[in-house]
């Protein structure tokens, strides 16, 4: 199945930053009102009113506001008074806090970076939280840099960071995304990210970022009902509202089904390479956005195809750099091209190596370890391409 998809044009959602102000643009089809309130109006909910748009957008540009600042929309639906954080804040002060006006100014240097070609990847797995910490602290993205000469000794040449986009609490593995486009403030935020990758690369190691688009949240969710709507008492705009929204993780799916929820994943994908000099993307469990529980009688096929249309550009637009699927049932079509139906990943993790390889490796008694079992392990293949997966016998799910 090949679905040709271009990219929608949209303006300036979120805070964008211009020589006399900021101007900002929320998706909310259902409010009646919207407004921002933030430190450049001393939070007054009345002094900068958006103007409705076409396709449910609001807008409002405002001179006086500017990097740093803090800011929130305001949205009335009916009886309904909501406060939200900025569903594309590049920064957030925390997960329950308040938008950011973050500076995506960055010197990258002479940074034109070109990740090892893919049979040479040797991927390290890292936990920014927890890999280079001091005492009971979490760990940051700067601290984490300092460890980059060891990781190089050792013959990595890419890092795979763990979600960062900003979740609930301090300390995470990272799969409950609160807020998408902004990265975890305890981390280092935005500009800590920059400073790690543009570091990881001046050791010629590659950085893939771990992106969770299966579920959001579940908790600290201010895309939860957003602008008041809902149905069946579900998540509203950015969710399935009927038996597709039920994940292992809450009932947060995003609706793929909805252009504008797959522009946001889509932006959200294209930010960590351009904004972020990222070289690739891994995809957390794939198999819940093309299903519902891994049932493929509840098949999601607009979750496929988001991933395929995706993956295709990231190949058109970023040649060289990696998509990796997390899909765990040896689903040759997760990494053949589009063009004959796949979903255009560049390769994934590989269940038929890391089960049988570590069930080998734990045995006891020599007599009942399977030698067949290896050399199947060693010899499988998708799509006849050898490079069409990642083999591994530790994650964060096996550690």
């Amino acid at each position: 199945m090949l679905i040709v998809e271009k990219a929608t044009e949209v303006v300036g959602l979120g805070a964008i930053q211009h020589s006399s102000g900021v101007k900002f643009r929320v998706w909310a089809p259902h409010a009646d009102s919207v407004a921002v309130a933030g430190t450049f109006n001393d939070w007054s909910e009345t002094a900068n009113l958006c103007e409705a748009e076409e396709h449910g957008n609001w807008f409002v540009d405002i001179s006086n506001a500017k990097v740093g600042d803090e800011y929130r929309f305001v949205i009335v639906n009916g009886d309904q008074k909501l406060n939200r954080i900025d569903p594309r804040a590049r920064q957030v002060t925390n997960s329950v806090g308040n938008s950011v006006i973050a500076d995506l100014s960055f010197d990258w240097g002479d940074d034109n970076f070109k990740m090892p070609s893919w049979n040479e990847l040797v991927i390290y797995e890292l936990h920014v939280g927890t890999f280079n910490r001091s005492g009971d602290g979490v760990g940051t993205l700067d601290e984490a840099a300092a460890k980059l000469p060891y990781l190089a000794k050792l013959g990595i040449n890419a890092i795979e960071l763990m979600p960062l986009s900003e979740f609930a609490g301090d300390l995470s593995w990272g799969y409950n995304p609160a807020h998408p486009f902004a990265v975890e403030t305890t981390y280092g935020g935005p500009d800590g990210l920059r400073r790690f990758i543009k570091a990881a690369h001046q050791h010629n190691i590659a950085v893939i970022i771990d992106v969770v688009y299966n579920h959001f949240g579940p908790s600290d969710l201010d895309l939860w009902q957003f602008d008041g709507w809902s149905e069946n008492d579900k998540g509203g705009i950015y969710f399935y509202n009927d038996w597709r929204s039920s994940t292992p993780w809450g009932d947060t799916r995003p609706d793929y089904g909805r252009g504008e929820v797959r522009q946001y994943i889509f932006d959200n994908a294209m930010m960590w390479l351009e904004e972020y000099h990222a070289d690739g993307l891994r995809y957390d469990m794939t198999l819940y956005m093309r299903s519902v529980d891994g049932d493929e009688g509840r098949a999601i096929p607009e979750g496929f195809t988001l991933a395929q249309w995706i993956n295709r550009e990231i190949n058109q637009r970023f040649p060289g750099k990696i998509t990796i699927a997390e899909d765990l049932r040896n689903n040759p079509e997760m990494t053949k091209d589009s063009l004959f139906g796949g979903a255009h990943f560049s390769t994934q993790w590989d269940a038929q190596f890391v089960h049988p390889i570590r069930a080998v490796l734990i045995e006891i008694d020599d007599q009942n370890r399977s030698m067949d079992s290896v050399k199947n392990a060693i010899l499988a293949k998708y799509n006849s391409d050898v490079f069409q997966r990642v083999v591994y016998t530790e994650s964060h799910d096996e550690v």
